[in-house]
């Protein structure tokens, strides 16, 4: 995590929530001090090296819950994903915050792939329960899924390979549809719009991302929703992160962010 950039970006914008992933230390390594100092409560959920997530507030967290293991009664089924660390969840102001990073996949015939698949069938059933407790919801984080070809600069090109396959989009669909909604694309129709660039083949600069950052709300937040947007200018900074900023705002004055340590996720109610 570039954690100057981060801190900066806080005094800056002020929001009133920031939900990181991709932290990759374990808990008692992450930088909480540097957060109280401005007036942010911390909770991590880590691993040396790898994933990570962790939600940063200036409220109260209530009913926090870490992993799958923490929302589902019967965890037998979700305990073989939770030793990756890749979701964590609290209320914060009567809104049930679900950060999570989703794993890349690798390739369609790896391994990889297909704990992938896994992986968001078990954030399917995780889901249920908030759901049933009829719980205001905000699913945000990294997703490693463009949605559809209007989110891949070629989709020609790229159509069916991982993060646009149709067995992750279908997925991905299979947990949003009907519940969530894509923030963004409440308020943006058209292609042209990425979240995440590739540091190679100067993909930033030829302007050649894909928009795989997502903030999905559930249908009773809609009326709130003020605004949702991408911030591209933060990729232009010296050693940036791959991903830009994902913003959203409600019009009940609250302020929520979503930032990762190699993305910037960055969710704004």
């Amino acid at each position: 995590m570039r954690l100057n950039q981060v801190l900066l970006w806080l005094e800056n914008k002020n929001p009133d929530v920031l939900c990181l992933q991709e932290t990759k230390v374990i808990d008692s390594d992450f930088p909480i001090e540097s957060f109280e100092k401005l007036g942010y409560k911390v909770k991590a959920f880590g691993q040396k090296s790898y994933n990570g997530v962790a939600i940063v507030s200036k409220f109260d967290f209530v009913d926090l819950k870490f992993g799958f293991c923490g929302e589902l009664a019967n965890c037998d089924s979700a305990k073989q994903f939770d030793d990756q660390k890749r979701v964590i969840s609290a209320q914060i102001n009567n809104i049930r915050i679900i950060n999570v990073y989703v794993p890349n996949g690798s390739s369609l015939s790896s391994d990889k792939f297909e704990y992938k698949l896994s992986w968001l069938k078990q954030l399917k059933k995780y889901l249920e329960q908030p759901l049933k407790r009829d719980e205001k919801i905000c699913l945000l984080g990294d997703f490693n899924i463009a949605p559809s070809s209007k989110d891949i600069h070629d989709p020609e090109i790229f159509e069916g390979q991982i993060m646009a396959s149709e067995k992750e989009r279908c997925c991905l669909d299979n947990i949003v549809k009907g519940k969530f909604i894509d923030s963004f694309r409440i308020f943006e129709k058209n292609s042209g719009y990425w979240s995440w660039w590739d540091y190679r083949n100067n993909a930033f600069e030829l302007n050649k991302g894909w928009r795989i950052d997502h903030i999905y709300i559930c249908n009773s937040l809609l009326s709130n929703i003020k605004s949702s947007v991408i911030e591209k200018d933060q990729r232009e900074l010296d050693q940036p992160s791959d991903h830009a900023p994902v913003m959203i705002e409600f019009n009940f004055n609250e302020k929520f962010v979503d930032l990762s340590d190699d993305d910037y996720d960055l969710f704004e109610l």
